[in-house]
This record gives C-alpha cells, structure tokens and sequence, in this order.
C-alpha cells in the first residue's frame, strides 16, 4: 500500500499541468510541495533534531581529563529531507458550510534514524460556514499562529518561536477585523518531557504525561487584522499527569494520581507591505517544552510511603523580533533572547524533567540574504547563537554561569510547485 501510495504521490507531481485536478462534479484537488535542499555548518556540538537539521542552540561544555571541551568540535552536513508533498481538497457543501481538507507530507521521518521517509505535517478537514470556521486534524499549534519568522534555519525561530503540529479541535469567529480562535490539542509527534520509570528516574519526550492526563491542551486567542497588520494575544493551559505509578520507601509500586497544570501566554505583531516584513512575538511560557521551546518541571515535594510526587513547573520568557525588506533580492535580521526565571516554587532536591533547564540566558542573531524569483528561493544564512549555562538554585533560576557559542552557516534552494 504504501509504495502504490508513493507511486501515485508521484505520478501527481510529474504530469504536466495537472497541478490543479477535478475529481468529478463537487470535487477538486490542488498538488502543491518543494524540492528543499540544506547545507549547514556548525562550530560546535548543538542541541538539535533531524541528525543537526533543525538546530535548537548550543551544548554546555563537558570537559575531558585534559581539559578540553568534547562538545567544542565543528561538524556539517547536507540534506533534502524537508522536501515536501501536499494535497488541498475543495468537496461539496455541506449544508450551508463548505468543506475543504489537506493532507501534507515530507521526508523527515523520526529521530535521526529514519530520514527521508515519509512523515505527516498536516491531515485536517475545514467547515468553513463564512464567519465561523471549524477544523479537525492536526495542524500548527495556535502559539505558531500566523505570526512567524521568515529565516532559513528550518526550526522557524525555534526555541524563541513555538514550534509543533498537533491533533485538534479549533473553532474560529471573524467579526469585522477581530478574529477569534478557540483549541483543544493532544499531543502526537512533539511531546512532553516526563520520567521513563516508576522510580522517577529518565527524563524523555514521553506520550505518558499528556495521555494519562485526559484533559486537552486548551488554547484560546484573539487577533486584529487590518491594512497589513496582525495584532493578539494567546493563552495556553496544559495539565500533564507525569506518572500513574511510583515505587515507595518499601520497594513497593504503588498506584499514584500526580498532576501538574501550567498557564503559558504570548503576545504578537506583524506587519506584511509590498516591501517590509516585520514581526515580533513575545511568550510567557510554563512547562512549553511540547512546542519545541525551553522548560520544563521539578519535583517539589514527594510522599515517602508511596513515591507520589507533586511538580513545580520552569517559566521562560521567550522573545524575538525579525525585519526583511525587499522583493527579489532579500535581506533580513531576527534576534532571538530568552530569559530563565526559574520555579513558581521552591525545588526538593535536583530532580528536573524538560530541556535547557539549567540555561539561564541564550541569545541568537541571524543575518540573512535570499534571491526569488517564481518557483525559486536560493539563499545563505549566518546565525551566531550564545548560551549561558550554570547550576539551578533552590527557586530553579540559574546561578554561576559560563558561556558557550555556536556560529552557524546555512545554505538553501528551495524550488516550490
């Protein structure tokens, strides 16, 4: 099944003119996808995903016995695993909505194991009754919304920018220039950290925490949209259930109900011209690891007996601002910062679930310069990112730093249909 599904995927692509399909009276189907292809560089080892693609920032310094730093070595590589497929659906009416779909794929894979195999980034379906609109698949997470960087770097702004496609329900009101988004998320291929045993102990991207939970991820916003500009906030709850089950003093397993529920916000801006593109967003965010960003919890108390702990959550704030001006010949800027401010309460001891929790400050600037024309984007981008590392005091903040930086070097031609 799967290499008929290929050979047809492919066979849509290839015949001339037939980007734009009927399929009978009430239906049609729109091919559209890219041929990506990346060179990066980097100066030294990175927390990333997809064997260095999608590059997160910098990893602390682990010294040898001589002193010198393992992680400080220079690596590259280049890759089409990002190249991409999808299919628009525009189907008959139903009632008085019209329904559309979409289905898109690229060569990701999981991991770094499994590239250039196919992977899901949206399958959704749209009932769109005018001023209301209802969708069900999976999509960008509304924190990713409609204000996002133009860069090269293909985590899109990433840690600064929350980044993840998720199941959901949305429901979406336009009144005039206000716009209103109302989700509930579950959790798929971009998860939250959370302990891989009973004893507490690993500290993975885990299907569990959110699973056991029962409750969705609910995100509500609202937007204004006028002459160019994009202006809102958001809001985000997630309540995670880190484990089912705990081992006590006794050696025992015993059955345990632990929560941890957050309330994560952002705010954003953007402005699109004939020859301007300026956007900033700023995020408040609690335990948001999910989405790509840094954070994450702790335990901040546990029952001796039973093992059942309860959780305090790592709150970040994550901002970024990007200009790019021109047509054909485009140069931009982003400058990423990001802020640890530790706990909402005090640690029990140095047990963390999450990612860049013992990162105080990181700090990224990009410059970049792209040629396009119709069809094309060829471009290079340089990115210089330093990250601020040291030990978590009491209230989880970052205490007696050091410093470690990464330059980055991209390369990109993209040739879209």
């Amino acid at each position: 099944m799967k290499k008929i599904t290929m050979s047809l995927l492919a066979m849509l692509v290839a015949m001339p003119g037939m980007a734009q399909i009927k399929l009978g009276k009430d239906f049609s189907l729109k091919v559209y996808g890219q041929v990506r292809a990346d060179i990066y560089y980097n100066s030294r080892d990175n927390v990333q995903s997809v064997d260095g693609l999608f590059y997160m920032y910098p990893k602390d310094e682990v010294l040898d016995p001589n002193g010198k730093d393992i992680n400080s070595g220079d690596n590259s590589n280049m890759y089409t695993a990002y190249s991409r497929l999808g299919l628009d659906f525009v189907g008959p009416m139903l009632g008085k909505a019209k329904t559309s779909a979409k289905v898109e794929l690229d060569y990701r894979g999981n991991g770094n194991d499994n590239l250039h195999t196919f992977r899901l980034r949206q399958a959704y379906f749209n009932l769109d009754w005018g001023k209301s609109k209802l969708l069900v698949g999976q999509t960008w997470h509304p924190f990713f919304g409609e204000v996002s960087p133009q860069i090269l770097n293909l985590n899109t702004g990433a840690p600064f920018q929350a980044f993840s496609r998720a199941p959901q329900i949305r429901y979406r009101y336009n009144s005039g220039d206000i716009q209103l988004t109302a989700s509930a998320l579950w959790q798929s291929q971009y998860k939250s950290y959370g302990p891989t045993a009973n004893d507490g102990s690993g500290n993975s991207r885990i299907q569990a925490p959110h699973k056991n939970s029962n409750i969705p991820e609910l995100a509500l916003g609202i937007d204004y949209k006028a002459n160019g500009w994009i202006a809102g906030v958001g809001m985000d709850v997630l309540s995670i259930a880190p484990r089912t089950q705990a081992i006590g003093e006794d050696g025992k397993t015993y059955k345990v109900d632990e929560r941890l529920t957050t309330v994560s916000y952002e705010a954003h801006l953007k402005y699109t011209g004939n020859n301007l593109f300026f956007a900033a967003k700023s995020t408040l965010g609690a335990n948001f690891s999910h989405v790509s960003m840094l954070g994450g919890y702790a335990v901040k108390a546990q029952d001796a007996k039973t093992g059942e702990r309860e959780y305090t959550a790592f709150r970040n704030s994550s901002n970024w601002i990007n200009l790019v001006y021109g047509k054909k010949w485009k140069p931009g800027i982003f400058v990423g910062y990001i802020k640890n401010l530790g706990t909402s309460d005090d640690m029990l001891g140095s047990t963390v679930y999450g990612t860049g929790t013992n990162l105080d400050q990181l700090l990224s600037t990009t410059f970049e310069l792209t040629y396009n024309i119709p069809h094309w984007k060829i471009g290079a981008e340089y990115n210089l990112s330093t990250a601020w590392y040291g030990k978590n005091a009491k209230d989880g903040k970052v205490k007696d730093t050091h410093s470690v930086a990464n330059n980055r070097l991209v390369l990109t031609a993209i040739y879209s249909f």
